[in-house]
């Protein structure tokens, strides 16, 4: 699975994307990390790889961040702890 990580700045044209295997690899070193993902995601995706990080013993905190007054101005972000 393939998960898009949120624009740097508005003005960006293209999204980076991260796996599941490149969240593990980068846990197994710091031990927590912060991620904001771009709102083209599916949520159900986002919310199949909570449940997958969940279910190999991690705390995650996943939410909406609004940015702006459209509907359309969001990001989620995603908190894992070891």
């Amino acid at each position: 699975m393939k998960i898009k990580l949120a624009k740097g700045h508005l003005s960006d044209k293209k999204c980076e994307t991260i796996t599941l295997k490149d969240i593990e690899e980068r846990l197994k070193e710091e031990g927590t990390a912060f991620y904001y993902f771009d709102n083209e995601n599916p949520h159900k995706d986002l919310v199949e790889l909570v449940e997958k990080l969940e279910e190999k013993g991690y705390s995650v905190y996943f939410k909406e961040v609004k940015y702006g007054l459209d509907d359309h101005d969001y990001i989620y972000e995603i908190h894992i702890l070891a």
